[in-house]
């Protein structure tokens, strides 16, 4: 088999593109188009105002893809995100009127404000690609990537995603405030809708699709695999964790892994790959035990990164 050429100047001109809007968030730009090269769905877990919608126009106006918005509200009904059947009288049958999740990127924002009913309703679209209604089956367009974004817990008019949901999600973000130098830059720029209206796309959805099937053809050592089968194995039997991490969790870390590679046009798979991913795709998985029961998802991500020793 030739080497793979993972040259790919066009995901470095989005990521900078993708930059001079979400100012001083490099690594976290990074790891969001990681997960969308993966056929990933992202959580954004923050308090509002630090960008996570804008990450999600950018992201989607940078890869020139369709972009569909959907605010989730208390009274917000699954039909409301899939689509409804209704009777047309000139053809005198149902006919399907898709929802607003018949797009390319979907920003379920503030996913958990609606009740878990509602919540539910991505699961399958999430899971299999498809909506199943009324005993029909709906394709969803390729590439299909779902961006959540939810508020803090402790914040008035919040439900808990549950696990099967956050499961759904490959990696989970926080973007955090910006540092001194990028809030003034932020502050002294112009405002960042308008600079989303001028945006260029870098990629097409074929060009993106593309980019997805070479992630999967990125080469993984024996050795690697030994690594990755380590930090599975730590994670389920440490008394630092509660619940470890399952062998879905494990193959999410292969393909974050192997698309984070790619982005760094390599043809295989690192440690430091594996190690840049962990925290995005583990955190959220993670249940804190022993002495870490205060530990948020970061700290136990890195505590399992500390533990396990590369081979």
């Amino acid at each position: 088999m030739g080497r793979l050429d993972v040259n790919n100047p066009q995901l470095h001109t989005a990521l900078s593109r993708m930059g001079e809007i979400i100012v001083g968030k490099e690594h976290a730009l990074k790891l969001a188009l990681t997960c969308l090269l993966a056929r990933g769905h992202l959580l954004i877990e923050d308090v509002p105002g630090v960008g996570k919608t804008t990450l999600s126009h950018v992201l989607a106006r940078t890869l020139g893809l369709d972009f569909s918005r959907v605010q989730f509200t208390s009274d917000l009904l699954p039909a409301d995100i899939l689509g409804v059947s209704i009777f047309d009288r000139a053809s005198n049958r149902f006919e399907f009127r898709p929802g607003p999740i018949f797009a390319q990127v979907v920003l379920a924002d503030e996913v958990n404000r609606a009740t878990p009913k509602t919540q539910s309703a991505l699961l399958e679209a999430m899971e299999e690609q498809q909506v199943s209604l009324e005993g029909a089956t709906h394709r969803l367009p390729e590439p299909f990537f779902v961006i959540a974004t939810q508020n803090p817990l402790y914040q008035i008019g919040t439900f808990a995603l549950p696990e099967s949901q956050l499961d759904r999600f490959l990696m989970r973000l926080s973007l955090g405030y910006p540092s001194a130098a990028a809030e003034r830059a932020l502050l002294q720029g112009v405002e960042r809708r308008q600079l989303i209206e001028q945006l260029q796309p870098a990629l097409d959805p074929a060009a993106l699709v593309t980019l997805q099937h070479q992630v999967e053809q990125i080469h993984v050592a024996e050795p690697l695999l030994d690594y990755l089968q380590a930090l599975l194995h730590h994670s389920r039997h440490s008394a630092h964790f509660a619940a470890g991490l399952s062998p879905r969790a494990g193959l999410a870390l292969l393909r974050a892994a192997r698309a984070w590679a790619l982005l760094h046009d390599r043809d295989h798979v690192a440690p430091e790959d594996i190690q840049a991913v962990l925290p995005g795709v583990a955190g959220h998985r993670l249940r804190a035990g022993g002495d870490q029961v205060d530990a948020g998802p970061e700290q136990l991500a890195r505590t399992l990164l500390d533990e396990v020793a590369i081979p």
